[in-house]
């Protein structure tokens, strides 16, 4: 080497090592706040049943509801239980939306129903619209999904080219080794196991790969599985995580293990949910043998309500028990029994425990509250209907400014409630139940429904006559909530298509 190079070398080496160690300090300082701010914030663990009904669980419908459910019973001993929660719809895909953006389903292109797999190509949700996963990884959070997503993606070969999953007559499985470009990871998740809806549960999927097909019966013992290895391996790190655990039951296909099977003496539905309820208690279990139950915030909730057929709910009611509570109607309604949902929220040293709150909230609450939690921002453009209810979950006494709500039913039929009054644009179900829509057009029944929340819960007095002033001023409350794309404070957005209140083709 020439000489004169080799001292500058030497001169340069100090130099370098000091700017070196001046930048990896200087990054030290911006990342270190961050990591200890991880460090003290709780893990989150998110359970969504899928189609229980608000009456399925003992604690809530203690002398309707005869399917024993202590797990779930005791997350309300220990935790806060609601009596006065929603989904953001009364069927599965748009609620699903609603959890994981904070806006409500029906103002993305989804006007009524739900995705149907092979389908629909794209995710449901864009793919630069912020996710609750993704705003908790900027917080310094592992996020993982197990289980159910149902908001879209499609399944390509080697080659990109879209897998055929229908033959004209039957749905096809997506081959072994099948890749999914655009699923979970894509919107914010980490890690991903499980399955994209109930008419394709055989087909399990890890990350962006399936890797595996199997029976129905046997997806829920494989979650619970999962999510015990998940918390696990998780409660090892320094950082915390956000699991959102989807589970495939008690939907259709009905499908209790040998173990789950006559347990209830009431039928395989009621089976079936007392074998949720046994996983419910897995996690829990999960949380407290790697000792991490007391830094963890844990919800426990449903999608929607009881689907009735599915769960032979007339058999079901012979026996004494009612799914949907004292409530009318039960999935894909507009009615209470559609959308009314247990919610039950269990964080040690914060939320007080055998407490129960009155107040109205609904599902997509979650992204504000957990913003609120670990200090994150949201941008006027994400959340537009996203309540903090942090707040009440601390203190049970407290109110927030959550007043109203917007149902959503499976034919894409609006209702909106504010404080004890709800009015519904429709004159029957607005889904399965009888009366059904046409039916009750037929019938004369008047377009609209106005009830007392507070004195008549059942939704039996339509009062809408009585109160023309009441019914005017809340039809002008929902139009401003469509049209502002929004029902938090904040800037105007748009929403994704056009919008029909008075949706009346069915």
């Amino acid at each position: 080497m020439n000489y004169h190079r080799y001292m500058i070398l030497k001169r340069l080496v100090p130099v370098l090592f000091l700017a070196a160690t001046l930048i990896s300090c200087a990054q030290k300082k911006t990342v270190e706040p961050k990591v200890q701010a991880a460090k003290t914030a709780p893990n989150i663990v998110y359970i969504l049943c899928d189609d229980l009904g608000y009456g399925d669980v003992q604690v809530l419908n203690p002398e309707r509801g005869k399917i024993p459910t202590p797990n779930i019973d005791g997350l309300a001993r220990e935790g806060m239980t609601f009596t006065d929660a929603h989904s953001g719809s009364s069927v599965c895909t748009p609620t699903r939306y609603g959890i994981l953006t904070g806006r409500y389903a029906w103002r993305s292109r989804l006007q009524e129903g739900v995705l149907a797999g092979g389908a629909e190509r794209e995710p449901l949700i864009d793919k630069d619209r912020l996710t609750v996963p993704t705003l908790l990884k900027k917080q310094g959070y592992s996020t993982a999904i197990i289980g159910k997503w149902h908001l879209g993606f499609d399944f390509v070969d080697d080659s990109g080219k879209a897998v055929k999953l229908y033959d004209g007559k039957k749905a096809l499985l997506a081959p072994v080794g099948s890749t999914v470009p655009n699923g979970p990871i894509s919107r914010g998740f980490d890690s991903y196991f499980g399955f994209h809806h109930s008419r394709v549960m055989k087909t399990v999927i890890q990350n962006d790969k399936v890797v595996d097909h199997m029976p129905e019966v046997e997806m829920l013992p494989l979650l619970a599985k999962n999510t015990a290895e998940y918390i696990e391996e998780q409660s090892k790190k320094d950082a915390p995580f956000f699991l959102y655990l989807a589970l495939n039951s008690p939907h259709s296909p009905v499908v209790p293990t040998a173990e789950w099977k006559g347990k209830s003496g009431m039928g395989p539905y009621a089976d079936f949910v007392m074998q949720t309820d046994d996983v419910v208690g897995q996690v829990i279990k999960a949380l407290e043998k790697n000792g991490i139950a007391n830094n963890t915030l844990v919800f426990f909730t449903s999608d929607n309500g009881c689907s009735y057929p599915a769960a032979k709910g007339k058999q079901l009611e012979e026996q004494g028990h009612f799914p949907s509570a004292q409530f009318r109607g039960s999935k894909s309604d507009i009615w209470e029994g559609g959308h009314r949902i247990p919610f039950i929220v269990k964080w040690p040293g914060k939320v007080p425990p055998n407490s129960e709150n009155d107040e109205l909230v609904c599902l997509t609450s979650l992204m504000a509250t957990v913003a609120e939690i670990t200090g994150a921002e949201i941008p006027d453009t994400a959340g537009e209907d996203s309540f903090n209810i942090l707040p009440l979950l601390t203190d049970a006494t407290a109110s927030t400014n959550h007043d109203v709500v917007v149902h959503h039913s499976i034919h894409g039929k609006f209702s909106i409630r504010k404080g004890k009054w709800k009015l519904e644009l429709n004159p029957g179900s607005g889904g399965w139940s009888n009366i059904k829509d046409p039916k009750a057009r037929k019938m004369g029944m008047p377009e609209v429904q106005l009830y007392d929340m507070m004195a008549d819960e059942e939704e039996q007095h339509n009062v809408h006559d009585k109160y023309p002033e009441l019914v005017k001023e809340l039809t002008d409350e929902l139009v401003a909530v469509v049209n502002k794309g929004r029902s938090t404070q904040g800037e105007a957005q748009s929403n994704d298509v056009s919008i029909d209140i008075y949706k009346t083709d069915r």
